[in-house]
């Protein structure tokens, strides 16, 4: 059972940086054929895909927020991180991370509120 999730800070302050990260159980986030995706979903609106990182390392950006964010992994960990830049209050969202290869798996979210 591919399970994901989701974990970083809840309340924060608008700053450089953010990390989230999405802890893989179940499954070798290296297994062939699985890529692994943030996602975010702004209050009342839906969902907007961020970034991808596949099993072999490449990577996939929203060519609107690709300045603005980064992904990495941790083999050893089975984790996949998220890392936001200049965080603003307009960046408070739902942060998921799915997985999908034959199937699709989504993690429950994490609420993340930027103010000051």
């Amino acid at each position: 059972q591919v399970q994901l999730q989701e974990s970083g800070p809840d309340l924060v302050k608008p700053s450089p940086t953010l990390p989230l990260t999405c802890t893989v159980s179940g499954v070798s986030i290296t297994t062939g054929f699985y890529a692994w995706s943030w996602i975010r979903q702004p209050p009342g609106k839906g969902l907007a895909w961020m970034v991808l990182i596949d099993f072999g390392g490449s990577t996939y950006f929203n060519p609107f927020l690709k300045s603005h964010i980064s992904i990495y992994r941790d083999n050893a960990k089975n984790t996949v991180s998220l890392q936001r830049n200049n965080l603003e209050p307009e960046d408070t969202d739902v942060y998921y991370c799915s997985a999908s290869a034959w199937y699709a798996y989504w993690g429950q979210g994490t609420q993340v509120t930027v103010s000051s």
